[in-house]
């Protein structure tokens, strides 16, 4: 593994257009993933992720990763955590160095975005939640 690699060879590492634009894509990531469109409740799929100055999307289940928890991540949900970062990327909200990282993606119809108009009208619930703290139990560090 490359010792520049912060996230272990997971997520997509983007380079941010604003600075300001990590809430809007935090923001943004909260309306977008899988829905179930009998109770309006939509389960999002991605994440951003800042770490020591760099960020990353997500899909949840490779954050369970980075945990070191089980995960079940198939190619299906690395697919659909590439067809948000094109979004984010159309949107003009992020960059990326290289395509070729998000050549593989699902199809928008797997995929439904909210509009912010729309929000309040659905249930969006998160499957993680980013900010605390975990240990380590190896070397008893705390990241």
């Amino acid at each position: 593994m490359n010792l520049d690699d912060i996230f272990r060879g997971n997520g997509v590492e983007i380079f941010l257009s604003k600075p300001d634009d990590f809430l809007k894509i935090r923001e943004t990531l909260q309306r977008i993933g899988v829905a179930s469109k009998k109770d309006n409740t939509l389960w999002q799929s991605a994440h951003i992720l800042h770490k020591q100055g760099r960020y990353a999307i997500l899909h949840f289940k490779e954050l369970f990763v980075l945990d070191g928890k089980e995960s079940d991540l198939t190619e299906n949900d690395i697919e659909r955590r590439n067809t948000i970062v094109k979004l984010l990327l159309d949107w003009k909200l992020a960059t990326i160095k290289d395509l070729e990282q998000i050549r593989y993606q699902a199809p928008l119809a797997q995929i439904k975005v909210i509009p912010f108009k729309e929000k309040d009208n659905w249930n969006l619930v998160a499957k993680y939640s980013i900010g605390t703290k975990k240990r380590n139990f190896d070397n008893g560090e705390e990241f």
